[in-house]
């Protein structure tokens, strides 16, 4: 007996360390530029580990003060190697050597996270960079994510690809939308079936449709040819200077780069 409670104290043991390796390896906030304390690091990763739970992807944080390169490129290349290519996720670069903010998204996160929402998320965190206040920028980032996932993907939403003006629209259900559905198709069903009762009721033993006399079959050949298709694009000008560049409440300006679809919008602070 003793043996077995030492085996399950030690097994207890081990699991806990396991636990808390996985804990620390998920690390969605990486602050390069030092720019939180121990304590906001940690409370930004709770929150971006909540948010990244609910859309099964990662929600990140990254800070730098050395960076060169294009935000925009930077961004997107951070967060593909964080998730891959066009897997679920976004991250906010706070760029301090170029005093530049971008907010990169990809997979589902280019749905909920539309030109316009990017945009309004951008307003509260280019506001707060502006007056030092690095924290309240990061959270008022992650407090707008989390609020556009929880509304879900706006009705009508659409992407379209900047460079070629290729539209692609989405079609969501919302909840009611469901239900009313199922309730109209249950009564249909419903219905369909008692004017089929009504109408062809038979007393057992009484009466045999005569199918073999009564019965048609008349099969016909017919052929459809694809004579001509066409695809009809538009380029919509890229706007450099905030958002995504399309504008509009529903719709998400998509880029290419490294093989992968992204989404985003950045400005200066």
């Amino acid at each position: 007996m003793k043996k077995l409670l030492v085996f399950l104290a030690v097994l207890l043991g081990s699991l806990s360390l396991v636990g808390s390796s996985v804990f620390a390896a998920e690390n969605l906030v990486e602050d390069n530029a030092g720019l939180f304390t121990a304590e906001q690091q940690d409370q930004l990763n709770t929150k971006a580990a909540e948010i990244s739970e609910t859309i099964k992807g990662q929600i990140l944080i990254v800070t730098n003060d050395d960076n060169t390169e294009d935000p925009r490129d930077f961004a997107d290349n951070y967060l593909r190697d964080k998730v891959g290519n066009d897997q679920n996720g976004a991250v906010l670069l706070l760029d301090m050597n170029q005093r530049q903010i971008y907010l990169s998204t990809s997979g589902n996160m280019i749905d909920y996270l539309t030109d316009r929402r990017i945009d309004e998320i951008l307003d509260d965190v280019e506001t707060y960079m502006g007056s030092a206040a690095y924290f309240e920028a990061a959270d008022a980032y992650l407090s707008k994510t989390a609020a556009f996932v929880e509304d879900g993907v706006p009705g009508g939403h659409y992407r379209v690809d900047e460079e070629t003006g290729k539209i692609t629209r989405y079609k969501t259900i919302t909840a009611l939308e469901a239900v009313i559905a199922a309730a109209a198709a249950l009564v249909a069903s419903l219905a369909f079936f008692l004017i089929t009762k009504s109408r062809y009721q038979l007393k057992s033993g009484v009466y045999k449709y005569p199918y073999q006399e009564n019965a048609d079959l008349q099969l016909t050949k017919k052929e459809n040819r694809l004579v001509h298709s066409f695809v009809t694009t538009r380029r919509i000008p890229r706007n450099n200077n905030s958002g995504g560049g399309f504008g509009g409440s529903g719709g998400s300006t998509t880029h290419s780069s490294g093989g992968g679809t992204f989404g985003g919008g950045g400005r200066g602070f």
